[in-house]
């Protein structure tokens, strides 16, 4: 099937909603969220902690009285955060993990930047004319093709972006290995961690991303983790002159309070995601990235012969909440780039979702999102 027509049959389906429920069985249940790899509502801990700091809110930098008190309490929030990540150097609160990323690349001092073919496309915008790092049929970038491209370019101090676990797929990158051969190299090793932080523990790199809403906190909120303020240039006004702009204290207090409620349940997690790809496979989908390790919250699924804007339309009508490996966009199918690099052709990738879960993720919303993909299978 192709993209226009996948479309033109997505757009029928909406114009016959009410008809198509009743082939699901009639009133649509609740709602049922699985894409926590986009967004994850907000922990009610940060709910409640945002709330509280927005009663006595002052700018952190005015020198009264409350501008102090605003100053200690985003100092603190700051402190907590850092200890909950297990980071011991720099934190420079951003507006989210977008802007924490533009910062790394657009303002770190390295004479050459690769980044791998399966970045989040916030690091393609910043860094269009980066040099690529392939990746496998599983989506890992190999240790021996990232030492040999390091070694081709000669550069003094290269900077190298790969991320921790990738958005679409869930692939975690061989960070430990990956960044020794970039430190082999002199090289400024930064780590996109917006869908790990709190969830694993953090990589060894010199820069890392992290956001607050992918894990329970408020949006428009994230960090910079930065070991060496040298590697970066400032920028002049706050946070220690690298991020001007006033600090969004409610919001730094809500994502402390957040990344403390800890990860306790990724095991329940990992045995959900477990159950789910098994369940897959027996109804005839392919799970992308199998053999790769891949963290517990995300994982991709391929429905042979069924469009993936077909699929987000029915999921959605049955309630469930899901996204796609390749999106619908302003009336056009787009490719996922991601699963391009991983050699999947323009079908395959049109055929991909994404599930994605979060703390209050069940064995019963597995159960019924399995169910409803065996309907729409056919």
């Amino acid at each position: 099937m192709g993209a226009a027509q996948a479309l033109r049959l997505g757009r029928g389906l909406y114009r016959k909603r009410d008809r198509f429920r009743n082939l699901l069985g009639g009133t649509v249940p609740e709602r049922l969220y699985l894409d926590h790899a986009a967004t994850t509502p907000m922990l009610r801990v940060a709910r409640d902690a945002v709330a509280s700091a927005m009663e006595n809110w002052a700018n952190p930098s005015s020198p009264h009285a409350e501008g102090r008190a605003a100053r200690a309490a985003l100092e603190e929030a700051r402190a907590r955060i850092k200890a909950a990540l297990g980071w011991t150097h720099e934190l420079i609160f951003t507006s989210g993990a977008s802007e924490a990323i533009s910062i790394a690349l657009a303002r770190t001092t390295g004479d050459a930047t690769l980044v791998s073919a399966v970045e989040h496309d916030a690091v393609h915008r910043v860094a269009p004319e980066a040099y690529a790092l392939p990746v496998s049929a599983d989506g890992l970038v190999a240790r021996d093709a990232l030492y040999g491209r390091l070694s081709a370019l000669g550069a003094r101090r290269p900077l190298v972006a790969i991320q921790h676990a990738n958005n679409e797929t869930g692939v975690l990158q061989p960070l430990d290995t990956l960044g020794q051969a970039v430190r082999d190299k002199h090289g400024i090793f930064f780590a996109d961690c917006a869908q790990t932080a709190g969830k694993l523990p953090l990589p060894d790199a010199d820069l890392i991303a992290v956001s607050a809403h992918k894990l329970g906190g408020p949006p428009g909120i994230g960090a910079l983790l930065v070991r060496d303020l040298g590697t970066i240039t400032p920028s002049g006004g706050q946070e220690k002159g690298y991020r001007p702009g006033t600090e969004n204290l409610p919001g730094a207090i809500g994502f402390a309070a957040a990344v403390e409620a800890g990860r306790g349940w990724m095991s329940r997690a990992a045995d959900l995601r477990q159950h789910l790809d098994a369940a897959i496979e027996a109804a005839g989908g392919q799970v992308v990235a199998k053999g790769a390790e891949r963290i517990p919250t995300i994982a991709s699924y391929q429905m042979p012969g069924k469009a993936a804007s077909v699929q987000l339309i029915q999921f959605d009508m049955a309630g469930i909440a899901v996204s796609a490996g390749s999106a619908c966009s302003s009336g056009t199918l787009k490719t996922s780039r991601v699963l391009g690099a991983m050699g999947r052709d323009v079908q395959e990738a049109a055929e991909v979702i994404r599930v994605s879960f979060g703390p209050e993720t069940s064995r019963a919303d597995i159960y019924r999102f399995i169910e409803t993909w065996q309907r729409i299978r056919g």
